[in-house]
């Protein structure tokens, strides 16, 4: 069973910085896309970011020149460097991942529990 587990979220002052991490572990054959994306109180989920196999990488622009996302393929994750926090970057941020588990078994999408970010003084 394939498992993404995040870590690092908490709460930070405006201004404040932190790294959120993602955990791919269980069967893996190939993680192609991952990304991050965010639910605020209320709202839908978005995307963050997401980074290609090969680290070619989409930044949502309500982020961009503030969140950086990166990945070690060696461990099976994902990082975000989130710095200059706002209070509207409060969410509950998800990791997601595509994986294919065995060359016999075709890749399918995987989701984290989540992670509580907030940001507030």
């Amino acid at each position: 069973q394939v498992q993404l587990v995040e870590s690092g979220g908490g709460l930070v002052q405006p201004g404040g910085s932190l790294r959120l991490s993602c955990a791919a572990s269980g069967r893996i054959s190939n993680i192609y896309d991952m990304g991050w994306y965010r639910q605020p109180p209320g709202k839908e989920r978005e995307m963050v970011a997401v980074i290609s196999s090969a680290d070619s990488t989409n930044v949502a622009d309500s982020v961009k020149g503030r969140f950086t996302i990166s990945r070690d393929n060696a461990k099976n994750t994902m990082y975000l460097q989130m710095n200059s926090l706002k209070p509207e970057d409060t969410a509950v941020y998800y990791c997601y991942a595509r994986i294919r588990r065995s060359i016999i078994i075709p890749a399918s999408d995987y989701w984290g529990q989540g992670t509580q970010v907030t940001v507030s003084s």
